[in-house]
C-alpha cells in the first residue's frame, strides 16, 4: 500500500508518517543490499520500487547514475546506506563509549555540525548555525559555558559569520549539541552536503545606507532549511547569502546563491523599488564569482526561489566526483540559461528580468566599517566593531562581551564574515565606557589597516586538510608588517590552508594559500605558501594573480613587507589603494618592484 492509494482513508498527518516510513524502508532495502550501496549497475537494476518520502529526490538522482553504470562517491554511498539523521542513536552510543567515529560516521556526524578533525586534533569541532550571524547576549553567555565545560575553552568566529567550538571529546558531543539547542541555537546541517549557515549584512536594521534589512529573509530561509528534510539530499555543500547593501560587505558574490539588494528604477517593466538581484554559482575557491542572471526577485519570494534552485541542484549535481560536485559545475556543463529555465519550471512562475541599466548604483562599501565606532541610522546609537586575533575568543572574553552587549548595547552580538563581531545599540554617552570595558577583557576597537583586514582559516593546528599553520602565520605577518610599513588605506590579507579556500585567498588584496615547500636535495618539505595579489569583491570583484610560489612560512612576513613597501614607494598618490596599485601592474612588474625593496 502506498500513501496515494490510501489518500481517502488517512489524514494528512498520517500520510506524511507513511511517506517517512516508506522512505525508511527504502533506505533499509539499500543497506541490506551491499551491491547496490557499492554502486554496481547490476544491483541498481534490481531496484523494485520507486523511492518516495523526503529523501526521494536524492535517491532518484543516485539511482539514475547507477543505472547508467556509474559509481557513487564514498559520501553518497554513506548517505545511501543510512541517512545521517536516522543515525542519532549510534552517535549517542559512541558518545557513551567515548569512541571516535569510523569513516562513514565521521561523514554522517557532520550533518549534526560535528567534525572529527584527527590527526590535526584527536577531537571534534562543532560548527553552529546563526542566521545572519546575529545572536543575543544570553546565547553568547550560554555558548561560553558550553565551550568551557565540553570544548577547549575558546571559540572561533568563522568567515561565514558563525561560531566554531573545538577540542570536543567524543563523550561530550551529544550533550554539547543538545546544549546548543537549549539556548535557542543549533548546529544541525552546518557541515557535509547541506545548505550551510545563511549569511547576511551584519548591520542589518541599523545601517544608515542599507536598502533592506536582511534579518527576516535570512531567518525565513534558515527555518525553511531546518524544517524540510528533502533539502538535505544535496550532492555537495551549498552557500546562500543576503546582502542588504549596507556599509559592511557580506561577500554574497562568493556564494552558490547571492541575493543582493538593489533599487530598480522606473520604466523597465518591473515595479520600481527594492528587489534582490539574483546571482548563482559563486565559489571563489574554484575561481568563480556568482554569475549575473539579469533576474530580480521580490524579497518576500527569495526563499521559494532559493528552494527551486536547490531542488534543481539536487536532481542534476554530480554524485560521482566530489571535486566537481558543486553547483558551479552543473552550470558550467549546461549553461546558465538552461539551468535557469529548469529553475523557473520548478519555481512555477516566470522570473522578472531587467537590463543592467534598470539598476540604480548601490551604496558604497566602507572596508573599515567592521572595526571601530560607527553611527547607526537610529539617532544617538552606534555599533562598535571589535578586533579579534584571527577570530579567536576565550570563554572569559565571550562572557565579558555578553555583559557589555547586555548592559551597554541593545543585547545583540553581530558576527561578520571578516572574522570579528559588532556590539550594536550603544548610546553616544556609553561609547567610552564600552570601549574601556572591551579593552579590559583584552580586545580592541582600533587596528591598523593591516590588522583590520587580516583573515585566516583554522590551519593545520585544527584541520587535517591544511598544509600550514595559517592562524599563527597570519598573526606573525600582522606583527611584523604593521610596525614597519605605514598603511592608511584599506587592505585585506587572507591566509587559507588548502584548496577549499575557507579564507577565500583569491579575493584578498594579498592572498596566501598554504603549500608544502620543497627544501634541500631530497623529498624534504616545510610549511609555506603561494602568494596572490589583486583580488577583490563586490564592484571590485576579481581573482588575485599569483606572483610568488613556494614561499616558506618563516619568510612570509618579510615577503608581504616588501610588497607593501613597493606599494608605498610607487603608488600614484597617497589615496591610491593597494588594490588599484596592484591592478596597474602585471605580476612580473609587481614582483620586480617588491624584490627591489629590503626587509628589516
Amino acid at each position: 500500500m502506498t500513501p496515494e492509494t490510501a489518500s481517502a482513508d488517512f489524514s494528512g498527518e498520517q500520510k506524511r508518517y507513511l511517506e517517512g516510513l516508506m522512505s525508511g524502508l527504502q533506505i533499509g532495502r539499500v543497506s541490506r543490499n551491499p551491491g547496490l550501496a557499492s554502486g554496481s549497475s547490476a544491483a541498481a537494476a534490481k531496484a523494485d520500487s520507486e523511492p518516495i518520502g523526503p529523501d526521494a529526490a536524492g535517491l532518484k538522482a543516485q539511482d539514475k547514475l547507477l543505472r547508467d553504470g556509474k559509481k557513487l562517491s564514498e559520501p553518497e554511498k554513506f548517505k545511501r546506506e543510512q541517512h545521517p539523521f536516522d543515525a542519532y542513536e549510534r552517535l549517542k552510543e559512541q558518545a557513551r563509549n567515548n569512541a571516535p567515529p569510523p569513516p562513514a560516521d565521521n561523514f554522517r556526524w557532520r550533518y549534526y555540525g560535528l567534525f572529527y578533525v584527527a590527526p590535526a586534533q584527536d577531537s571534534f569541532m562543532c560548527r553552529l548555525r546563526i542566521p545572519n550571524g546575529i545572536l543575543r547576549h544570553w546565547q553568547l553567555t550560554g555558548l561560553a559555558d558550553l565551550a568551557e565545560r565540553f570544548a577547549g575553552g575558546y571559540s572561533h568566529v568563522t568567515t561565514r559569520a558563525n561560531f566554531q567550538l573545538r577540542e570536543i571529546q567524543p563523550k561530550h558531543t551529544v550533550v554539547l549539541i543538545e546544549g546548543i539547542q537549549d539556548i535557542g541555537l543549533c548546529s544541525r546541517g552546518s557541515g557535509a552536503d547541506n545548505i550551510r549557515n545563511v549569511t547576511g549584512t551584519p548591520t542589518a536594521g541599523i545601517d544608515p545606507v542599507e536598502l533592506i534589512d536582511t534579518r527576516d529573509y535570512a531567518r525565513e530561509w534558515h527555518h525553511h532549511i531546518l524544517n524540510d528534510r528533502s533539502l538535505t539530499g544535496l550532492p555537495r555543500k551549498f552557500n546562500v547569502a543576503f546582502d542588504g547593501a549596507g556599509k559592511i560587505a557580506a561577500l554574497e558574490d562568493t556564494n552558490d546563491i547571492a541575493f543582493a539588494a538593489v533599487e530598480v528604477k522606473d520604466g523597465f517593466g518591473a515595479e520600481p523599488g527594492v528587489w534582490f538581484r539574483l546571482g548563482i554559482g559563486g565559489i571563489t575557491g574554484h575561481k568563480d564569482f556568482a554569475r549575473e542572471t539579469g533576474i530580480i526577485v521580490r524579497p518576500e519570494d527569495a526563499t521559494m526561489v532559493a528552494d527551486a534552485i536547490v531542488r534543481v541542484f539536487i536532481e542534476t549535481g554530480d554524485r560521482t566526483n566530489r571535486l566537481k560536485a558543486r553547483m558551479k559545475y552543473v552550470i558550467d556543463s549546461m549553461g546558465v540559461e538552461k539551468f535557469l529555465l529548469m529553475v523557473e519550471a520548478r519555481y512555477g512562475r516566470p522570473f522578472t528580468r531587467v537590463p543592467p541599466e534598470a539598476i540604480a548604483p548601490r551604496p558604497a562599501f566602507d572596508r573599515l566599517a567592521h572595526i571601530g565606532v560607527h553611527m547607526q541610522k537610529q539617532a544617538g546609537l552606534n555599533w562598535i566593531g571589535l578586533v579579534l586575533p584571527v577570530g579567536k575568543l576565550t570563554c572569559e572574553q565571550m562572557h565579558g562581551l555578553a555583559k557589555i552587549a547586555r548592559d551597554l548595547g541593545d543585547g545583540d552580538i553581530r558576527l561578520t564574515v571578516w572574522q570579528n563581531l559588532l556590539i550594536s545599540g550603544v548610546a553616544d554617552d556609553k561609547v567610552a565606557l564600552a570601549i574601556d570595558a572591551i579593552k579590559a577583557i583584552g580586545l580592541a576597537v582600533e587596528a591598523s589597516s593591516i590588522r583590520a583586514g587580516l583573515v585566516a582559516c583554522t590551519g593545520n593546528a585544527g584541520c587535517r586538510f591544511a598544509a600550514s599553520n595559517t592562524k599563527r602565520d597570519a598573526l606573525e605577518i600582522g606583527d611584523w608588517c604593521e610596525t614597519r610599513v605605514p598603511i592608511e588605506t584599506p587592505l585585506n590579507i587572507h591566509l587559507t590552508g588548502c584548496h577549499h579556500s575557507c579564507a577565500q585567498h583569491y579575493i584578498g588584496d594579498i592572498g596566501l594559500i598554504a603549500a608544502k615547500v620543497p627544501v634541500g636535495e631530497g623529498d624534504g618539505v616545510v610549511e609555506g605558501y603561494h602568494l596572490f595579489v589583486g583580488g577583490g569583491f563586490g564592484p571590485d570583484a576579481c581573482l588575485g594573480k599569483e606572483i610568488y610560489r613556494d614561499v616558506k612560512a618563516e619568510d612570509a612576513p618579510k615577503t608581504v613587507e616588501r610588497l607593501l613597501k613597493a606599494y608605498v614607494a610607487n603608488r600614484a598618490s597617497v589615496d591610491e589603494t593597494f588594490l588599484a596599485f596592484s591592478r596597474r601592474h602585471d605580476g612580473e612588474s609587481l614582483k620586480r618592484l617588491a624584490d627591489a625593496e629590503s626587509s628589516t
